[in-house]
């Protein structure tokens, strides 16, 4: 009995019709990019969109906005708001900084990032902190200080980093555990 080798184009057509056919990958669909100036945009509130967001910049070159960081240091948290164009005005939880932080230490680890930035007269801080003791608020103020004079310039960050302003202190308390009478102080040990 031969074999037959070779098959018609008529009879291959067949079995392909009867096979189902796969599905092709979807195709991403391309990323929506903003229009370039020079071209035209397409509905009325794509230029109210576009219009806000230049005016949001306008204002914050104007100077009329603030730049938010968050400062922490064991308990405490600190949220800054660096106020471009001020006075050099600093205000900690409403109160003015001389009299929430009574020592000259406090005062000072808070001002140096600026002193260091040359910043100490031309902007305003306002703070507002909770949480841990007063050293640890001073230090989580500080750090969101540090923090918000990067972002005002990014010049400043090689300086900070340097001095240490940038590192978040890691450090807090260790907890206490069972059987112990605080983190690792065991009972005293008696022998009768």
């Amino acid at each position: 009995m031969p074999t037959k080798q070779t098959e018609t184009t008529e009879e291959v057509a067949a079995v392909a019709a009867e096979e189902p056919k796969k599905k092709a990958p979807a195709k991403r669909a391309p990323k929506a990019t903003k229009p370039k100036a020079d071209e035209a945009v397409g509905s009325a509130e794509e230029i109210e969109v576009l219009e806000s967001a230049d005016e949001a910049a306008s204002k914050a070159a104007k100077g009329g906005s603030f730049i938010p960081a968050v400062g922490r240091r064991k308990t405490s948290t600190a949220r800054v708001r660096l106020i471009k164009n001020g006075k050099g005005t600093i205000t900690i939880n409403g109160r003015k900084m001389e009299d929430y932080f009574s020592t000259y230490d406090l005062r000072d680890q808070i001002i140096n990032p600026l002193k260091v930035t040359g910043q100490e007269g031309a902007v305003d801080i306002s703070a507002k902190v909770e949480g841990g003791g007063i050293r640890g608020q001073a230090d989580a103020v500080r750090l969101g200080l540090s923090r918000a004079l990067i972002v005002l310039n990014p010049t400043f960050r090689k300086t900070l980093k340097k001095l240490g302003y940038l590192t978040r202190d890691a450090r807090k308390r260790e907890r206490k555990k069972p059987g112990l009478k605080s983190a690792r102080r065991a009972p005293q040990w008696s022998k009768r």
